[in-house]
């Protein structure tokens, strides 16, 4: 666990820690591809079982060449953010009513926890019947997915807000408004946005399953696509994609935190 403060960001040592934050995933990177290519080679498998890495960016770039790739992935990317949005929304709302009215929490809690005791790959085939499998139900299954882990995140964060900074905003007669805007949100913020970093992975989940469900589009359906042709070298195009996809939305959420919380000392963790 290495911390940040503004005297580390000058220093040579920190400098080093920087660069090793990009060297080791490197090497891990060529680790895994060269016992990628070494069980190719030793195992003779059929290429439809387990392709080589060149066969598998071959196919990559046909696919970018020919428009497959970004239009199945720019509709991927289109349901995880509008389900990542309006997840987070939503219960970033609903935490906030359920941290002011602990009777409502009591009552809702057990349907909230009920609801997520059941995979959302079992009632995705319900919404897909309900909504059409058009972009709705995609974004809808997405936004399931994320709700309750941001919800969950939501009501510790307002939790741990001080008490006695609580009552000293009163003392000074703070609306309910400047209380939210002054306090609580700056206090729950690194809560928060671990929530909004867990639901920005999950949010990956929600899409993919939507679209191996039923769909004619994005990355799921490239995988179906390729699992029905046999064509393997596909179908490990789309799982690096969603991978790819997955490390994207989740820098960018750390980014966001960063800079959120540069009044802090940062720990990376």
């Amino acid at each position: 666990m290495a911390i940040r403060t503004s005297t580390q960001q000058e220093s040579p040592i920190w400098q080093r820690v920087t660069r090793q934050r990009w060297i080791l995933p490197l090497i891990s990177l060529v680790l895994f591809l060269g016992i990628w290519q070494a069980l190719y080679l030793l195992l003779h498998l059929p290429t439809f079982i387990l392709p080589s890495p060149a066969i598998v960016w071959a196919k990559f770039l046909q696919v970018l060449t020919n428009g497959i790739w970004w239009h199945n992935t720019s509709y991927t990317l289109l349901e995880l953010s509008l389900g990542l949005f309006f997840g987070a929304v939503t219960a970033s709302i609903l935490g906030y009513i359920l941290s002011k009215t602990p009777t409502l929490e009591k009552l809702l809690s057990p349907f909230l926890v009920g609801s997520q005791s059941v995979p959302v790959v079992a009632i995705a085939p319900l919404i897909i019947i309900w909504f059409g499998p058009g972009l709705f139900s995609k974004v809808l299954i997405c936004a399931l997915t994320v709700f309750f882990p941001v919800l969950v995140n939501v009501l510790v964060g307002m939790r741990q807000v001080s008490q006695d900074l609580r009552e000293l905003m009163d003392s000074f007669k703070a609306s309910k408004w400047q209380i939210l805007r002054h306090l609580e949100i700056p206090a729950s913020l690194p809560v928060l946005l671990g929530g909004l970093r867990v639901g920005a992975t999950l949010s990956i989940i929600g899409a993919i399953v939507g679209e191996l469900v039923g769909s004619d589009r994005g990355l799921g359906y490239l995988i179906n696509l390729g699992r029905g042709q046999y064509d393997t070298a596909l179908v490990f195009v789309a799982v690096f994609s969603l991978i790819f996809l997955a490390a994207s939305l989740y820098s960018i959420v750390l980014f966001l935190e960063r800079r959120a919380l540069k009044w802090q000392t940062w720990q990376e963790i």
